[in-house]
């Protein structure tokens, strides 16, 4: 079986997907998004394809607990797809969230020019999983009424 170039698979993907989601933007400018996997940014762009790329990144949460899935793709798995993530699990305090993500990403030399927005996805995750703290209702300081003597 030949193998397209992933140039080519972008040429094809790049203004008709399912994934794709046109805006419109100030004036008559139109802003192209792209809700595919494994894209970090939701932009349609060859350098953020998830389709069009061979090596990939994700961030997503995982569970209903504080922990963020990290997915990867394994490079020589590409005509199996359901063996083709490698997922890891990151159940860490933040900064070590971080170090993790930019070593597995950039220091591997896995996809350095996703570093940024690799960090960038991991940031809004983790937010996102943030629970606010419902501490002590605070009182009404109104005045209350004084009921007068008889």
């Amino acid at each position: 079986m030949a193998t397209v170039p992933w140039q080519r698979i972008w040429e094809i993907v790049k203004k008709n997907s399912s994934f794709l989601v046109k805006e419109f933007g100030n004036g008559t400018q139109s802003v192209q998004f792209s809700k595919e996997p494994n894209n970090l940014y939701n932009v349609n762009s060859y350098k953020h394809s998830g389709l069009a790329n061979k090596k990939t990144v994700t961030i997503q949460p995982a569970g209903k607990d504080q922990s963020v899935m990290l997915a990867t793709t394994k490079t020589n798995k590409q005509g199996k797809p359901a063996s083709l993530l490698h997922k890891s699990i990151l159940k860490k305090e933040f900064y070590r969230m971080v170090k993790a993500v930019s070593n597995q990403v950039a220091d591997n030399y896995y996809k350095p020019d996703l570093k940024k927005a690799a960090l960038a996805r991991l940031s809004a995750v983790n937010r996102s999983l943030k629970v606010s703290k419902s501490g002590v209702k605070k009182k009404n300081r109104q005045a209350s009424k004084i009921r007068g003597r008889k």
